[in-house]
């Protein structure tokens, strides 16, 4: 007998222990996000940064790759 759709437990909607599971990840993915974020602004080393003053028409690395025939 084939399986149909009604008879898979969270067809209509989650409930019980995997809404829970669910809920939970999201909240820990948040968090995890939350914290990155604070993380990255608190430890920000914009005064660590070594400014170039010079301008690059264009990429200066990968000029020389190719072979000279």
């Amino acid at each position: 007998m084939e399986p149909t759709l009604e008879s898979i437990s969270d067809y209509n909607t989650l409930q019980g222990e995997k809404k829970r599971v669910v809920w939970a990840v999201i909240i820990v993915g948040l968090l995890i996000g939350a914290g990155y974020t604070i993380a990255a602004k608190v430890y920000n080393a914009e005064d660590e940064m070594i400014p170039v003053k010079e301008k690059f028409e264009t990429v200066p690395f990968g000029v020389h790759t190719m072979p000279v025939k």
